[in-house]
């Protein structure tokens, strides 16, 4: 018999290829009892476990708070490409609207669960050459600053998109039939979406030993 509690989490970035995945294991798995979506535009999916709040301002959440409370979980799937950004742009959109979302919800669920995608080659000392890795590290390193349960980044590389999803990059209508290739000569580097949504999921419950998941870990933790 389970007797671990049932999974409440708030999913951010579900109009996105990664948050949209994430939400569709959440709805899937019967660990988790609902789901609360915050978005700047509805995400187009309808389920009796699924609440939607559209907030188009996440610099400034003090509006919904009232919404945000009884949540174990919160799989911030929300980010942004360095391409073409400047550092002060990129980290505005990384560090600082990511670190205002989690300081409310640490402030309003302490018993919570937060779990970051970041990305692969992140730079934890924050003093590297490449800006988006610093900035992804500073974020990493404030977030586990945070009066969570427990916090874990997670670092994919490639992610394999899960079938029939909406806002599956175009990108990848021309590289996933490499997929088992890439799978089998690159296994340090190569997910598939599921695999991360399950290992977030089962981070709630189960946790892990280590507070940054490489795709190694994703991919054992997804197993467990």
């Amino acid at each position: 018999m389970n007797n671990n509690p049932k999974i409440r989490a708030i999913v951010t970035g579900a109009t996105g290829m990664v948050g949209e995945g994430v939400l569709h294991e959440c709805l899937l798995s019967d660990e988790v009892e609902s789901v609360l979506v915050i978005t700047r535009k509805p995400c187009g999916t309808a389920h009796p476990k699924l609440k939607e709040i559209i907030h188009p301002d996440f610099y400034n959440i003090s509006a919904i708070e009232s919404q945000l409370s009884g949540y174990n979980a919160c799989f911030f799937c929300l980010g942004t490409t360095s391409i073409g950004k400047k550092e002060e742009e990129f980290f505005k959109i990384t560090y600082t609207l990511t670190m205002h979302f989690a300081e409310t919800l640490s402030r309003l669920n302490p018993g919570m669960t937060f779990c970051y995608i970041s990305g692969g080659a992140t730079d934890s000392t924050e003093k590297g050459r490449i800006m988006w890795a610093r900035v992804k590290g500073k974020t990493e390193n404030d977030l586990m600053k945070l009066p969570f349960k427990q916090v874990y980044n997670f670092r994919p590389g490639y992610m394999n998109p899960t079938k029939g999803l909406k806002n599956t990059l175009s990108m990848y209508k021309y590289i996933s039939w490499m997929y088992p290739f890439l799978r089998m000569t690159f296994p340090k580097y190569v997910i598939t979406l599921k695999e991360l949504g399950l290992a977030m999921i089962n981070t709630v419950n189960k946790g892990y030993n280590k507070n940054i998941l490489e795709v190694k870990d994703i991919v054992e933790l997804s197993k467990k």
